[in-house]
């Protein structure tokens, strides 16, 4: 085992599949491993190339292997699946994570530290809560049109509005049905309290972290978008430009080109659809302000307007939105806030 270049796991919650081969591409290494034995194994191992695909745990092992003395990188499962050959099986897959990590074009993701994980976890409570407060507010709206009543759109309609109605002895409300909806007000406001509060725990990540500090100096990057980015890129220098990272979040076109036709398409949703649905908002409210000739804070209003016009107002959101994007790569890789008038 002393000759072991470069090694391929398949992770999983138990058993583990590891592929080795030495430098001359080899294979002289084909291993199941239980969870406890993965770290005593590598210990014993001279320092080698550990290829992974970014799953669950990922950022873990790649932490744990670096600690050893390993070079650790995680790779998306959709690049390293070209390489599997015959049946999907664990081992297979480990041969085939263990070809794509030498490949010299292959795209590789940052390792995350705790803190990042810290922060992400944040933000994945924080977009449940959400969610569940939307289905939420959707279901009281559809019991209350079966009687025949209507609540304002907006989700802070709801708490203002219900209290009225069920007061309210004239409408076709039952009793029983006014005690079903006073807990479901009651359930609102308890997912309310709890976004509110996590909330406050990412205006308080922001607040202590420089670099975020400095995202929330570009137009349309609040509080929720810059803690998303820091929590997500861990080295901006993994990406060469800021097309790049505007690519890694999806923001790109698309492409079907083919015998040198160039055929671009919509947006390829590729990446983190999160932070590029936060980038957009952001964008939409840039969109919406920019033709206001009393408000002159929206920066780049003049190409703003010209985008829109052309191409309307939808496509100007994610134009604008890609490039916040690239501000945000470069306010990220020079470590300086964001200047309007150099941009």
């Amino acid at each position: 085992m002393q000759d072991i270049k470069t090694v391929g796991i398949d992770l999983a919650k138990n058993v583990f599949y590891i592929h080795g081969v030495n430098e001359r591409g080899k294979t002289v290494l084909k291993k199941k491993l239980k969870r406890a034995q993965i770290l005593p194994f590598f210990a014993n191992l001279k320092p080698c190339l550990i290829g992974m695909e970014s799953g669950a745990g990922a950022h873990y092992w790649a932490r744990e292997f670096i600690k050893q003395g390993h070079d650790a990188r995680i790779m998306a499962a959709q690049f390293v699946k070209p390489y599997v050959k015959n049946d999907k099986t664990d081992a297979n897959d480990a041969e085939a994570i263990c070809e794509a990590v030498l490949r010299p074009n292959m795209r590789f993701v940052g390792v995350k530290a705790i803190a990042q994980q810290d922060i992400q976890s944040v933000h994945r409570i924080r977009q449940r809560l959400v969610g569940a407060r939307r289905a939420l507010a959707c279901e009281i709206r559809g019991l209350l049109g079966e009687y025949g009543l209507v609540i304002p759109t907006g989700i802070r309609k709801i708490p203002k509005e219900l209290p009225g109605i069920l007061a309210d002895d004239d409408n076709q409300l039952t009793s029983f049905t006014r005690i079903l909806l006073q807990d479901l007000l009651t359930e609102l406001s308890f997912l309310t309290e709890k976004i509110n509060k996590y909330n406050k725990y990412i205006s308080l990540i922001c607040k202590n972290d420089e670099i975020a500090q400095k995202l929330t100096t570009i137009p349309g990057v609040g509080e929720l978008a810059a803690t998303a980015i820091i929590a997500s890129v861990s080295d901006p220098k993994l990406f060469k430009n800021g097309r790049e990272f505007a690519a890694y979040l999806g923001l790109v076109p698309k492409q079907r080109s083919s015998g040198g036709k160039m055929t671009y398409l919509g947006i390829s949703k590729r990446g983190d659809k999160y932070i590029r649905t936060l980038l957009i908002h952001g964008a939409r409210v840039l969109v919406a302000y920019a033709d206001k000739p009393d408000i002159r804070r929206v920066d780049r209003s003049d190409w703003i307007n010209k985008v829109k016009d052309r191409r309307g107002y939808c496509k100007a959101a994610v134009a604008l939105a890609n490039k916040t994007a690239r501000i945000a790569w470069a306010v990220m890789d020079k470590n300086e806030v964001y200047k309007p008038t150099a941009a």
